[in-house]
């Protein structure tokens, strides 16, 4: 994965320390399931893997895309984060639904850790520079992106 953008306080920031946050989860998930953890271990690890990148989607998607869109017309760039972002929810959906000692359960999570790698590298390397070479008040939008992140955790139920 790349290096993360250097620290201004703004809404690419928050969304990258999503980002460095879910990834340190992965990491420990990889760890339980080449440990043979027991299933309970790795079920709480991956529901909460889920949900935190169920909300980060959420609010990328209500708030930072939307104006990301309007500001840097870059209609593809878009389309393709928005759809690695349908693609990512489908593989939640299927973990969520999962028990741990199911088959092809930490498979499933291990590649939804891959993918986020690569969804997170395209970010930070195209949309996080144009973002942030954009009109857009990001340091505005730090405050909507976490009364939103705050109002979804409150409220998140596990996909089904």
């Amino acid at each position: 994965m790349s290096k993360a953008p250097s620290k201004m306080n703004d809404a690419v920031d928050l969304l990258d320390a999503d980002h460095v946050a879910v990834k340190k989860l992965f990491t420990q998930f990889k760890k339980l399931s080449e440990a043979k953890a027991p299933g309970d271990e790795r079920k709480a690890l991956a529901d909460k893997i889920c949900k935190e990148l169920t909300v980060h989607a959420e609010i990328e998607e209500q708030i930072f895309y939307p104006a990301t869109r309007a500001a840097v017309h870059d209609d593809d760039l878009l389309n393709e984060a928005e759809v690695e972002h349908a693609c990512a929810k489908d593989l939640i959906a299927q973990i969520s639904g999962m028990d741990a000692d199911e088959e092809l359960f930490d498979a499933k999570v291990i590649v939804l850790g891959e993918y986020i790698d690569h969804h997170v590298e395209e970010e930070r390397e195209e949309m996080f520079p144009k973002a942030r070479k954009s009109e857009m008040d990001l340091k505005a939008m730090v405050t909507d992106l976490k009364a939103l992140k705050e109002e979804l955790i409150a409220n998140y139920e596990m996909p089904a």
